[in-house]
């Protein structure tokens, strides 16, 4: 397996951890009740988003942020090994996008600003450079 496959695969991992962070959290604070329903609007009043306190609301966006972020990397990912175009560059970058993603979260969570936005682009920047370097 290429070093970016790897990646892709810990980082599926990471989003798996982080929705069950975000489930534990939401259970414990809004109930079962509530998270095991439809979740509609005339039931809950509100977004189950608006519903929870602040941390777990941020654990929410981050996983949230994450999906958006690994469908980009999936994306940098299939390009460098359909076209046959990894690197050293490109594990370099899929490598930094995992850790970027991995500290993102208690950078989230913690409320840690700028830091939170920095990191995340980090891990855009990576994902961006393995998209070009696919293409050269």
């Amino acid at each position: 397996m290429t070093p970016e496959l790897t990646v892709l695969a810990l980082a599926a991992l990471l989003q798996a951890a982080q929705f069950t962070l975000m489930a534990i959290a939401a259970n414990l604070e809004l109930g079962p009740s509530k998270t095991l329903s439809p979740r509609d609007h005339s039931r809950l009043g509100k977004p189950l988003v608006e519903l929870v306190g602040d941390k777990t609301g941020r654990l929410i966006r981050a996983m949230n942020n994450h999906f958006e972020g690994l469908i980009l990397f999936t994306i940098a990912v299939v390009l460098v090994t359909l076209g046959d175009k990894g690197t050293g560059l490109s594990a370099i970058c899929a490598w930094t996008y995992l850790g970027a993603r991995i500290l993102y979260v208690p950078a989230y969570y913690f409320g840690l600003s700028p830091w939170r936005s920095l990191i995340w682009f980090v891990g855009f920047l990576s994902t961006m450079l393995m998209i070009v370097s696919a293409l050269i």
